[in-house]
């Protein structure tokens, strides 16, 4: 693997462990009532759909072993051109669905090198 790969996968592998560590313990409710938790939270994923967006333009068949990567780049599109009509519904269900999983496979895309 290229080292520059290596620094897209280690960029989304911290950004999804601070998108843990910020909301660790924190509900929908939670999330809903702190703005300054949603603004971090959302710049973590567009941090995730931005590298995500250069491992695929660096390396197509690497970025196709992340699950669903072209829509981690669409949602950080949405994130970033359409901020102003974000739902937060739809980043909570990200972060409960997608989160996971996006973590483990970087973690293991980083460990086979």
């Amino acid at each position: 693997m290229r080292l520059e790969a290596r620094k897209y996968l280690f960029d989304i592998r911290s950004a999804a462990d601070l998108l843990a560590e910020f909301l660790a313990g924190k509900s929908f409710v939670d999330y809903q009532r702190d703005a300054m938790l949603r603004a971090a939270v959302e710049r973590q994923f567009e941090i995730i759909g931005e590298a995500v967006s250069q491992l695929a333009r660096l390396d197509e068949e690497l970025a196709a072993r992340i699950t669903n990567y072209r829509r981690v780049i669409a949602f950080r599109n949405i994130l970033i051109h359409g901020y102003s009509d974000v739902d937060d519904g739809l980043v909570w269900d990200v972060v409960e669905t997608n989160l996971p999983l996006l973590r483990h496979e970087v973690e293991r895309l980083l460990n086979d090198e």
